[in-house]
């Protein structure tokens, strides 16, 4: 419980460093032109202007998680998570959150678990693989259909 406790703390500050150092170098380098041409005419500064878009956005977010959850506090919950439990009878419908489906899915697919699992992971590792297998020399994304 205590290495969970400890990945759940160190995770947001994980995220808050690399979105800090993101926006330090976008701030130093700049973006990268979306025609993949890099030329210095017509830039604009990324502050106050891109810096005050991006607070103007990440307050409209958070006063809308803020008035979700004083509002509606229960209303993207399960409503299987107010039924008192019952520790010596297994609920016969079990299944799993919205966000692990995909992988009930593929593991329920496969009737051998070691293949199940297999399967899993392969499908993982193919995600992993997309941003590698973009060999255009344009960089851009104008030049895509």
């Amino acid at each position: 419980l205590t290495r969970f406790f400890t990945l759940h703390f160190l995770m947001p500050l994980i995220v808050l460093v690399m979105s800090s150092l993101h926006i330090f170098f976008l701030h130093k380098k700049g973006s990268n032109n979306p025609l993949g041409i890099s030329s210095n005419i017509d830039k604009i500064p990324f502050h106050p202007y891109f810096s005050i878009k991006d607070l103007m956005g990440f307050t409209i977010a958070m006063m809308m998680f803020l008035i979700l959850n004083l509002m509606e506090p229960y209303i993207l919950g399960d409503p299987d998570n107010f039924i008192p439990a019952n520790p010596l009878v297994t609920p016969a419908h079990i299944k799993p959150e919205w966000y692990f489906l995909f992988a009930y899915a593929i593991l329920r697919s496969i009737p051998n678990k070691l293949g199940g699992v297999i399967a899993l992971i392969m499908s993982i590792l193919i995600l992993l693989t997309l941003p590698f297998s973009n060999m255009s020399k344009f960089k851009g994304m104008k030049f895509y259909p």
